[in-house]
């Protein structure tokens, strides 16, 4: 399940701090009120985590992974190395 941030629209409050972090399913409707203290909520926009490709990957780890390899022959046309 995705996190999703949601802070306070307006004030301050003791119990949620003003910001919170939940894990929710994507298909249930974004929060309108804090669960803790009822006031009005808005989702906050935040980084994505993406894996990070460090360099690219030669065609003998990807054969070695298990990947197909192909090589281009024609226009259109390619080929199993």
């Amino acid at each position: 399940m995705p996190t999703y941030v949601y802070e306070l629209c307006e004030g301050d409050c003791k119990a949620c701090g003003g910001t919170f972090e939940i894990n929710r399913p994507i298909d249930r409707a974004p929060l309108t009120n804090c669960p803790l203290c009822k006031k009005p909520v808005r989702k906050v926009i935040t980084n994505v985590n993406t894996p990070k490709v460090t360099r690219p990957v030669g065609p003998a780890e990807a054969r070695n992974a298990g990947m197909s390899v192909f090589k281009k022959v024609g226009n259109g046309e390619y080929e199993r190395q």
